[in-house]
């Protein structure tokens, strides 16, 4: 049974060079060298992550990974040339914003001059005729009151009302004056006012159709950064997914297995290993006597003959 094993086991080693299982024995059978580099390979954290990247220098993931790390990189650049990009056109924003906002407060200045202007006057004007109409009550009253007395009153009493009626006459014409100077500069300043309204309207117009065209040409060119950002990266990430599709896994095990491997041949069994010995050593002397005696007792050409056979006899015993 165990002969039978011993030749399942030869002829599984003898089929594929390839696999983990037959690329880590040793014929030293207390030697665990073998299974410890496989567990080292594979569980070992840190150092088996260091290991991986050493021996995977030259294998076809380690490309993919190096293609991975080069276009991430270029990603993380073409992501900072966009935001580099978008702090440079957010700048001309701001710029045309400060630019728009100056130009609208000199304006917004001049028309609340206007409008503080306008309503002083109005005011002015409204106390002008409030007591542009009292005067002319009291010059309508002091005329009456006049009229009245004119048959019953004596010659001295209608000269008094006389000279009051008068004194409301001409109070009522300065009020009047005063009235129609006041309407007449709130007409000249509702005149002015017009003429700055509109332009200030225009002024306005034009702004705010720059700030729409701005804003508009902003977002667009932003939008277009954005989509090329997309297209750059996708092309980048294409290289790596170009890059996997070389990743060749048995590769790569056949890479790991030329760097770590330990032998291909496992412990014979303890009472196998010193028949093998004691054999060895027995055709060994056997041989030696034979090669011995050709040296002293044949010629030169025996000799060298002898000595091929020796060679070789040795080599079936290795």
């Amino acid at each position: 049974d165990h002969h039978c094993a011993v030749k399942s086991v030869t002829s599984l080693l003898q089929t594929d060079k390839r696999n983990l299982r037959v690329s880590f024995w040793n014929t030293d059978i207390t030697s665990t060298a073998g299974y410890d580099n496989i567990i080292q390979h594979l569980n070992d954290g840190k150092r088996t992550c260091k290991e991986i990247e050493d021996f995977m220098k030259a294998s076809t993931l380690k490309r993919s990974l190096d293609v991975f790390k080069l276009q991430t990189e270029n990603v993380s650049l073409s992501h900072l040339h966009l935001a580099q990009t978008m702090r440079e056109e957010a700048k001309k924003l701001e710029d045309f914003r400060e630019k728009q906002k100056e130009a609208r407060k000199k304006i917004e200045q001049q028309m609340d001059a206007l409008h503080k202007q306008k309503a002083a006057q109005y005011k002015k004007t409204a106390e002008a005729k409030k007591t542009y109409d009292q005067k002319c009550r009291d010059k309508e009253e002091a005329e009456q009151n006049m009229n009245r007395n004119a048959t019953t009153s004596s010659s001295k009493q209608q000269e008094k009302l006389y000279a009051k009626t008068q004194q409301a006459k001409q109070t009522a014409e300065e009020a009047d004056r005063i009235y129609s100077q006041n309407v007449s500069v709130l007409g000249k300043m509702r005149e002015e006012w017009l003429k700055e309204h509109v332009k200030a309207c225009e002024f306005f117009e034009k702004l705010e159709v720059e700030r729409i065209n701005m804003l508009r040409n902003v977002v667009w060119t932003h939008l277009n950064h954005l989509s090329q950002q997309c297209v750059t990266s996708d092309e980048l990430y294409e290289e790596v997914r170009k890059s996997l599709e070389q990743c060749n896994i048995q590769e790569d095990i056949e890479h790991f297995i030329n760097l770590r491997r330990t032998g291909d041949k496992p412990p014979a069994r303890a009472d196998e290993r010193e028949t093998v010995s004691i054999r060895f050593r027995s055709q060994f002397v056997k041989i030696h006597y034979i090669f011995v005696y050709a040296i002293y007792n044949l010629s030169t050409d025996r000799v060298t003959v002898c000595f091929k056979q020796f060679i070789e006899q040795l080599d079936g015993l290795i």
